[in-house]
């Protein structure tokens, strides 16, 4: 199996390109959608850099498989698709998280909540098969009620459920979230062999430090700053609750989930313009009169 990361500075997340290299069959996690906030312009050199290094290496790519549905940055799954005719993956319990934000950001009854918008809605245990790449399905709720772990060979891509080992593990703080589940689903990651190669989906390269995204399961269980081996439920409950408590909203959260909700779909366009819909003081109160 071969693997690329690559790294996206502005949002801190890592998508990667895996790939068989006798058959050329290939699968992206997590891939990004270039949102300019400032200007308020969405583009595509994330994903022309994977499409370019998928024509050099001539793979064929499969699936699009996405851990959650991202609340930091706009997903590139749709492009990517709509580019390859690959299918995006995604939990099953997407439609969960499509019910509690389509309220939130009054979406209206033409969003649908049941998942269509992904190609496939993968269940704990679930299979992908993408040509030589056999894939299994985790699910590692906490950070979202819709977090999956993919498994692909010996190696796990973890979206927010854990970070590097400096770093810690993803906050469990929005709608649905549960640091009691992210306790567990951590500890069943723990149950892996030592020696599993860990992907995680972000790093914010704490200390100021060179960026890594990748670690093992032994490792993580040894000295991961938040969740070690001998870390108690209750322990890691307390102290994430108190961490929660002090994050700020994500800067592109309403973008993002509005794009992501959609397996990566901008919104369609309205006189040939297309609109994200930016919910004033939702955390603060009305809006002063």
């Amino acid at each position: 199996m071969n693997l690329e990361g690559f790294f996206d500075p502005r949002t801190s997340t890592i998508t990667y390109l895996v790939w068989d290299g006798d058959t050329r069959d290939a699968v992206i996690v997590d891939p990004v959608l270039d949102y300019d906030p400032i200007r308020i312009r969405v583009h595509d050199e994330s994903v022309a850099r994977l499409l370019a290094r998928i024509r050099e290496h001539r793979l064929t790519l499969h699936w699009i498989l996405e851990t959650h549905v991202h609340a930091d940055h706009l997903s590139g799954a749709d492009l990517l698709r709509r580019r390859t005719g690959a299918r995006v993956a995604i939990s099953r319990h997407i439609t969960a998280v499509q019910e509690v934000f389509a309220g939130l950001l009054q979406l209206g009854p033409e969003f649908s909540r049941d998942g269509r918008q992904f190609d496939r809605l993968v269940a704990d245990g679930d299979r992908l098969e993408a040509g030589a790449l056999q894939i299994g399905a985790l699910e590692t709720p906490g950070h979202t009620p819709a977090c999956l772990t993919w498994q692909i060979g010996n190696a796990v891509f973890t979206g927010d459920a854990l970070f590097m080992p400096d770093q810690g593990t993803g906050r469990c703080d929005f709608p649905s979230g549960s640091a009691e589940q992210l306790y567990a689903s951590i500890r069943r990651l723990y149950a892996l062999p030592d020696e599993t190669r860990v992907f995680v989906g972000h790093d914010y390269q704490p200390g100021g430090r060179e960026v890594r995204w990748e670690t093992t399961i032994g490792q993580q269980k040894a000295s991961n700053v938040q969740l070690r081996h001998e870390t108690s439920r209750e322990q890691f409950v307390a102290w994430r609750t108190a961490r929660d408590q002090t994050l700020n909203v994500p800067n592109l959260l309403f973008q993002s989930l509005q794009v992501n909700l959609c397996a990566g779909a901008l919104p369609l366009p309205t006189e040939g313009r297309r609109f994200l819909r930016l919910p004033l003081n939702l955390f603060d109160g009305e809006v002063p009169g």
